[in-house]
């Protein structure tokens, strides 16, 4: 194994020398006697690809060298996310090992060059034990790092002059010589505005270049004066929600200008501000103006024409809440703002209960605004001499003193379960060792985008180390999700993370400068900022380590063993020599690595499905039942009959409820987030919250999670999910209610009576008419029935569903092309009215009329009238399955019809149950299960903005299961 000397290096790598005090690395992972960890694994060369909406290739590279035990899906994710070069061309990366390699020892020369290691060994040794653990998929960094690190040291790119980075030698910030030679390694932002003019048009700025490289960013809008106030020249004020459309429209704008996903951002308002009001409700006016336009007959897609003509839909909203807002709750006392400009004055006066049940009825209804409990964040707060908490990252992980940045990693906790279904906490430990250090080390050779940014970085070095997959090892530790076992256990996995990742923190902070090396990144010592704020750390690490005293008895005692010790250490050694980070630990939503790292779970989310899709080399894919399920069978004592006989029934069934080969106290250890399609269970609100009350104590941010309400849940049921996060010291809460934008109501009396009773029944629903677009995609198929031929055209909506249909018969006269031309008309306005098209297909095929005979379509060999034949024709083209059922048996790549692709829309709306139900490797009948079953589970999900995939939620952002793009920060 080499690693090269960077270019932009701060030494002589191939100078053999010692550094007092520098880390030492053992052998863990990848085998002493093991040169090179790319030899650990087989490799094999397929082909990557992802489809769009309308079946089309979106990206494809052949000849890609992969590990063969990844999966198709993470083959895709990381081959069209993050190989290097332009496609087709020589630089283009091709193997797994280049990407591993760039990253992984550059990382190893920076730390060698930086001071970190005792000797070139401990180096080399760790840059084996670092690609190793990618390699094998025990964890993975955040997205801008497999962007950006090595492109410059590996590849000699420079990149444009933007930015800025911290000079070690001349010890302050300076402007960046190129983007990749200081490159951007963090996902996650906060960043201020100041109340003037010019601040408010520098976030702006800032934001936009945030966005431009695919970041996201968070900014609490409380320091912006209040519109009831006055300006110092007498003027009105606009107040915070007039620059937030600003701000949106920037978001929105960037989205479209050539990025592939949505602008990911946060905006947060503190409970004292005077619009406070105006803030939580600002959501819920935009949703009753897209709703309206959307019952006009636009697109109701998230990013069709109607959301897109309102404001505030490119960010998420929280309200900073405190612990003495919440107690006037409780107490239905009344609440009073104050001035920005002079807090002494009050502000308008509500009673506190009104505005929890204003932000609840947001939150059932279109899912915003969230909390953040901001009492209880900056009661964690390790630097309050730097600032206040006063905002998070979009997905609500993050949380620090403004103007800051974190780069995120995670480990995947299936990798730490042994044989025994135990958790081995040594070998979770020695990982958390190596990721820590990685991520300690690029922090001053990584560049920021704004001079406050760069400077706070260095000032206080914050991390974000987390994992993902819990809810996959809960379950193959045989423990619901929603129990005491369950949760005892996350508490203590989450107390070895944050303990090992400070105590590794502080054996950083201990390594002395020499004369051979001025320490790591030219300093010795804790983070500059640790003098000042010493006592308020050392007494949040004695917070942490009273905590791990709560776990309770329900967790193995070798896991409460783990923990205590790693914190006894910690402790001990912070007390020593001071801590290198302000922080060190967050939970996020981890989409798209969780799927570079093929974890069946993301973050600390339970199970969607017991039934997944698997992506397939030759596109397409293939119902399978969780592989979760059958460990978590044999951990419970089920012989390997009993086991193959349920999972058969869960893959008939999509559920194991009603399975009689399943003991009942079982059932509960296959909850899953969403109730499945023919079953009553799923795990409810209260274990959601309860999960991440075992998780919090432990970490240094927050936990970026949904917590999922069933459709029929109501704002009382919202309300007391905020009071209860609030009660177990949770930092923030997001909820998500299912299906709650289609319930949204209109915003008059009458309008809400009737929505209402249509709802209930009580009153027959209004034909609503769903116009196509002015230009719109159209099929045109050539029929011939008995020697009659004719024309069928087609008119599709964007996402591909018929709309509208033209028939034209070519030589049989004007009585019956008339009488085709308005049986056309007929159809196409049942269509638009919302008539399905397999009750029109079910009740029009099959009718029996002259002309009828032979045609010239192998699908419909004979037709019974040209009725029948149109229909049938519709079936096979627009509704999943129908072929299937009702064709001849043949090959289906013999295929010389048309054959209209179907959007994913389309799939996720038709109701065929058989397009479930196909064991076809690589048939469109299992990708429609797989997009109709996510429909099902969250049907208003925007479509990814890649690939035009459904998404679902993760954390408070969305995922792509198709691409592996999400809406976050990550």
């Amino acid at each position: 194994m080499v690693i090269k000397t960077s270019k932009n290096g701060r030494g002589n790598s191939s100078q053999e020398r010692t550094v007092t005090g520098g880390l030492t690395i053992r052998s863990v992972f990848c085998p002493s006697q093991c040169d090179d960890p790319f030899s650990t694994v087989e490799w094999d060369d397929r082909s990557a690809q992802i489809r769009g909406e309308a079946g089309e290739v979106v990206f494809e590279q052949e000849g890609c060298v992969i590990p063969k035990d990844w999966s198709q899906l993470a083959t895709n994710v990381v081959v069209s996310k993050y190989f290097y070069g332009e496609q087709d061309t020589p630089e283009r990366e091709q193997s797994v090992r280049q990407l591993i390699e760039r990253v992984a020892a550059t990382i190893a020369e920076w730390g060698w060059q930086d001071g970190f290691f005792a000797t070139l060994d401990d180096r080399d040794r760790y840059y084996r034990e670092l690609a190793w653990l990618c390699l094998h998929q025990y964890g993975s960094f955040n997205s801008p790092v497999w962007f950006n690190v090595g492109l410059y040291d590996k590849y000699g790119l420079t990149g444009c002059t933007n930015g800025y980075h911290w000079d070690v030698e001349k010890k302050k910030v300076k402007r960046a010589k190129g983007a990749y030679m200081t490159p951007q390694v963090s996902a996650c932002f906060i960043q201020a505005v100041e109340d003037s003019m010019e601040g408010i048009m520098n976030l702006a700025t800032s934001e936009a270049m945030l966005f431009k490289y695919g970041s996201g960013t968070g900014t609490d809008l409380s320091p912006l004066r209040s519109h009831r106030e006055k300006l110092a020249g007498g003027g009105k004020p606009s107040g915070p929600l007039s620059f937030m459309k600003v701000y949106d429209q920037i978001a929105a704008v960037i989205k479209s200008g050539g990025k592939t996903r949505r602008a990911a951002k946060m905006q947060s308002l503190k409970i004292t501000h005077p619009d406070i009001l105006e803030f939580i409700e600002a959501k819920l006016v935009e949703e009753a103006k897209a709703l309206a336009l959307i019952r006009q007959g636009y697109d109701p897609n998230f990013n069709g024409e109607a959301y897109s003509s309102v404001f505030f839909q490119n960010a998420n909203f929280s309200i900073r809440i405190t612990d003495e807002f919440m107690k006037a709750v409780e107490e239905d006392g009344d609440w009073t703002t104050r001035w920005i400009t002079d807090p002494s004055k009050e502000g308008p006066t509500y009673k506190a209960r009104f505005l929890l049940e204003r932000i609840a009825d947001g939150t059932w209804k279109c899912g915003d605004p969230g909390l953040q409990y901001d009492t209880t964040i900056n009661s964690w707060h390790t630097c309050p001499k730097g600032g206040a908490i006063n905002a998070s990252n979009p997905c609500s992980e993050y949380m620090f003193v403004d103007n800051s940045a974190c780069n995120l990693a995670s480990l995947n906790l299936m990798k730490f379960r042994s044989d025994d279904c135990t958790f081995d906490a040594q070998r979770f430990r020695d990982a958390v060792n190596i990721f820590i250090t990685a991520q300690e080390i690029v922090v001053d050779r990584a560049g920021y985008p704004t001079h406050d940014i760069t400077e706070n970085s260095h000032m206080y070095r914050p991390l974000g180390l987390g994992y993902t997959n819990l809810g996959a090892l809960l379950m193959a530790s045989g423990l619901p999700y929603d129990s005491d076992e369950g949760r005892a256990l996350g508490s203590a996995i989450t107390a070895i993370l944050t303990g090992q990742a400070y105590l590794t923190s502080s054996r950083i902070a201990g390594i002395p400068a020499s004369d051979a090396s001025p320490g790591p990144a030219g300093f010795t010592g804790p983070f500059p900022g640790y003098g000042e704020n010493q006592g308020h750390m050392l007494a949040v690490m004695e917070m942490h380590r009273k905590a791990v005293d709560d776990i309770g008895d329900t967790c193995p005692r070798d896991l409460v063993k783990s923990a205590r010790t790693v914190w006894d250490e910690c402790i001990e050694s912070g007390m020593a020599h001071g801590y290198r980070n302000a922080q060190a630990t967050v939970l996020a939503p981890t989409g798209t690595i969780s799927f570079m790292m093929d974890c069946d779970t993301t973050g600390i989310e339970p199970d969607l499905a017991l039934v997944k899709y698997k992506q397939l080399a030759g596109g397409g894919m293939l119902k399978i039942v969780n592989q979760t399920v059958p460990l978590a069978l044999e951990i419970l004592g089920y012989d390997p009959a009993a086991v193959q006989r349920i999972t058969a029934y869960i893959d008939e069934f999509d559920t194991v409820e009603g399975c009689t080969e399943l003991k009942d106290e079982d059932l509960a250890v296959f909850d899953c987030a969403f109730k499945p399609k023919n079953g009553e269970r799923s795990i409810g609100w209260r274990a959601h919250v309860k999960m991440m009350a075992a998780a919090q104590p432990f970490l240094s941010g927050a936990i970026s999670k949904t917590v999922n309400m069933p459709h029929e849940s109501s704002v009382e049921d919202v309300i007391e999910a905020y009071m209860e996060g609030w009660r177990l010291g949770l930092k923030a809460l997001a909820i998500y209610r299912d299906g709650s934008k289609e319930s949204q109501p209109l915003s008059t009396t009458t309008e809400e009576q009737e929505a209402e009773e249509e709802e209930t029944g009580r009153r027959p629903k209004k034909p609503f008419r769903r116009h196509l677009a002015d230009t719109r995609a159209s099929i045109t198929h050539k029929f011939s029935v008995s020697g009659h031929e004719g024309y069928i055209t087609v008119g599709l909506y964007e996402d591909g569903e018929p709309g509208e249909i033209f028939i034209t018969m070519a030589k049989e006269g004007s009585t019956i092309g008339g009488l085709m031309d308005v049986f056309g008309t007929v159809v196409s306005m049942s269509l638009q009215y919302g008539v399905p098209l397999d009750v029109l297909v079910k009740k029009f095929a099959h009718s029996r009329f002259e002309p009828a005979g032979w045609t010239s379509n192998k699908d419909i060999p004979m037709a019974k009238s040209l009725v029948d034949y149109i229909f049938r024709w519709l079936g096979i083209q627009f509704i999943p399955g129908y072929r299937e059922k009702n064709t001849p048996k043949r090959d289906m790549a013999d295929d010389s019809g048309d054959v209209a692709m179907l959007t994913v829309e389309a799939v996720s709306k038709a109701t065929d149950k058989n397009a479930a139900k196909t064991s076809s490797a690589g048939t469109a009948g299992a990708s429609a299960a797989g997009m109709e079953e996510l429909a099902r589970l969250q049907a208003e999900a925007p479509l990814c903005d890649n690939c035009g995939a459904l998404t679902v939620r993760s954390g408070m952002c969305y995922l792509c299961y198709n691409c592996g793009s999400t809406s976050g920060c990550g």
